[in-house]
Order: structure tokens, then sequence, then C-alpha cells
């Protein structure tokens, strides 16, 4: 195994940090029986060639060394190093989520990428237009997307495996390769069902036979399945299973949307619903002074998108100027000082969230638009 990974020239590659020299050594590291050693190679990897969801040249020639390892049963861990390489192929999957990975698209933005110069040729690089930068980093994209879609076989034999992480991390990988092979719909771990049955979803594929599975997990699954495949047209059923894990703040370990399935299925209410939906909107309200950080993002986010159509408010629009609905979702983010929050501390991308709507960016600061007393 690896026995031919130093005949990859690392160096005259480049990842976050400059030559990829350090990569083979952190690979080698992850067969390591030390778990330490593991870990810390395996957060190396995560900040070299995926750095904050980029992706660079010595990405895609570290996939087959990968594959390699996960391939033998003995490799310690797989199932991590099987997320990082979902995590390589595609990103961070709450990007595509709740519609899919949009791989005509990356195929149409990476064209012409190949004639010019990779993300190692700093100067040159540094030198294209912005639109020829684009094109660089979608092939890189593509070429890592291709290089983990050549596991698909492997990940379909992992289907039957005897540990349920592997099975689990293997079903999710082929959520995002148009394989042909059948998902454990009704395997006996509710984790590994449920994330087979949102990974036939996302291909497009109605799960039968699973709708009235006692396991709640298995049941949020399906219904996020079936209003990935069946949009306004999914039953009622479907509609009342998404918008009650919606208003509840249940983790999972299903891996899809990091195990937030409540996100997820705040997310996929806009394909069953439309945004001047009321039963929509009040589910997501409820549940926004019961979350924050990370948990927050994606019922802010849907919250949002519904009472704000058209983007950001001008500069300087009074609140009496909004919308009812819009005011109710300013009211609540005002009355909500937590959900600001992650780890008791302002979390930035949700202010970020927020201010691209125009709206004022700490609590405080909303109450006062809102005309609401000051917090206590």
């Amino acid at each position: 195994m690896l026995e031919k990974l130093d005949d990859v020239p690392w160096s005259d590659l480049h990842h976050a940090y400059g030559p990829a020299d350090d990569v083979p050594a952190d690979l080698r590291a992850l067969l390591s029986d030390d778990a330490d050693v593991r870990k810390k190679a395996l957060w190396n990897l995560y900040g070299t060639i995926f750095h904050q969801g980029t992706r660079f040249e010595a990405s895609a020639p570290a996939v087959p060394f990968l594959l390699e390892m996960v391939a033998a049963a003995g490799t310690p861990a797989r199932a991590s190093l099987i997320e990082l390489l979902v995590a390589l192929a595609i990103g961070y999957d709450e990007a595509y989520l709740p519609d899919g990975f949009p791989l005509d698209e990356l195929r149409s933005a990476a064209a012409g990428g190949e004639a010019l110069p990779a993300d190692g040729g700093a100067e040159r690089f540094g030198a294209l237009t912005e639109s020829d930068q684009d094109r660089v980093q979608a092939r890189i994209e593509l070429q890592v997307y291709e290089a983990v879609g050549e596991g698909v076989p492997l990940f379909a034999s992992l289907l039957s495996d005897g540990d349920p992480a592997v099975r689990e991390a293997a079903t999710y990988a082929l959520g995002w390769f148009a394989a042909e092979a059948p998902l454990p719909l009704a395997d006996e771990d509710a984790s590994v069902a449920a994330t087979a049955i949102i990974s036939l979803g996302l291909r497009g594929i109605a799960p039968s036979g699973a709708e009235g599975d006692p396991r709640g997990v298995v049941r949020g699954a399906v219904a996020i399945a079936l209003a990935r495949v069946h949009g306004r047209q999914a039953s009622r059923a479907v509609v009342d299973e998404l918008l009650r894990w919606a208003g509840g703040a249940e983790r999972t370990e299903v891996p899809y949307f990091d195990g937030d399935l409540a996100g997820y299925a705040a997310r996929s209410l806009r394909l069953v619903l439309g945004d001047d939906d009321d039963e929509a909107l009040d589910v997501l309200l409820t549940r926004i002074p019961a979350v924050s950080g990370v948990q927050a993002q994606p019922v802010v986010e849907e919250a949002l998108r519904r009472v704000f159509p058209h983007g950001p408010i001008a500069a300087g629009t009074p609140f009496d100027d909004l919308t009812e609905r819009q005011k109710r979702v300013v009211r609540v983010l005002a009355a909500s000082p937590s959900t600001w929050l992650f780890l008791e501390r302002a979390y930035g991308t949700f202010r970020w969230l927020i201010g691209g709507y125009g709206l004022p960016l700490d609590a405080d600061a909303m109450r006062a638009y809102a005309g609401m007393a000051k917090t206590p």
C-alpha cells in the first residue's frame, strides 16, 4: 500500500500553504497505530488539500492513495477517510442542499481551464483575469470530483461492510455520484438507513417502503427525499413531517448537513411550500429562539429568504416600511440574543447572513431598529 506515493512530484504541486511536499507524510500517518497521530494527520490534510472548502493542485493526486487506504480492511478509521474524500469531491455539502451537486455547471465553469496555469504557478496565476482564475479553480475542483468518482465501485462494495460507520460513510459518498449501486434503505442501523434514503432522493429517485418506519430519523429522511423528488406535488404527510423536523432541535448521526437534520428539513421546506406560506414561516420563527450558532444558520437563512425575496433592503429603510412578515422575522431575531452567538460569542458567519439583507448586525441594534426596549 502507498508504494507509488513517492512517485508523485509533490514538491512541484501546491496546496493552501505552498509546496505539497508534506502531504506524503500526512497520508502515511493515517495508517499509524496511534490515534493521536492519525487525528493530527487528518487535521493537517483538511487544512492543506481542503482548506476551508478550497481544493488545490495537490488535492486530486492525493485521492487515489486515500481510496487505496479505504479499500484495505485493516486501515483504521476508514469512515473518516471516506468523509475526507467526499469533502474533497464537493466541498461543504450545505452549499448544495437540498438540490444536489451541480456537476453540469461545474463542467461548464471548468471549460478552457486546462489551458491556463494552475494555482501552483503563483505569479502566472495571479496575472490571470478573474474569470480565468475561476476557470482554473473550477478545473481543479472537477479533477478532484472525478478522481473521487473513481472510487464509486469501492464505495458500493462497502455497503455491506460490518462497520456501520463505514456503511454510512460509503452511502453518503454515493449520494453525490450518479451510481447505480442499490443503497441499504432497510439497514438495521437507523443512521445508515436514513443516509441511504437521503442519498437516493438526491439522485432523484423516490424511496419506497420506509414511510412507516418506526424510527423517527428514517421518517425524517423519507420526507427530505420525497420533497427533493416530488417538490410541490409532495403529499401532505411529507409536508407535515418536514414541518415537524424543521421545528425541532434533534441532532442525528446522519452525515448530511453535519447531522443537523432539522436544518436540512428547514431548507427543504422551500421545495414543498411557497415563500408566501405562513405555516412554514410560523415553524421557522418558533424555532429561532431555541437555536444558536451553526444550528441557527439554516433556520434564519430560510426565514429571511422567504420574507426578503428581492434581497437586501435599501440602506436607511425604516422599520415601518417593512412588510408585516418581514417585521415578524426582525422582531423574533431582536428578541433572541442567544441565536446570534456561537460558543457564547458573536458568530461572524451569522452576522454576515443578517447583514446580507441590509439588517442590523447584532441583537441590540435589531431591537433598536424595531423600536423594542433594550435587553435588561
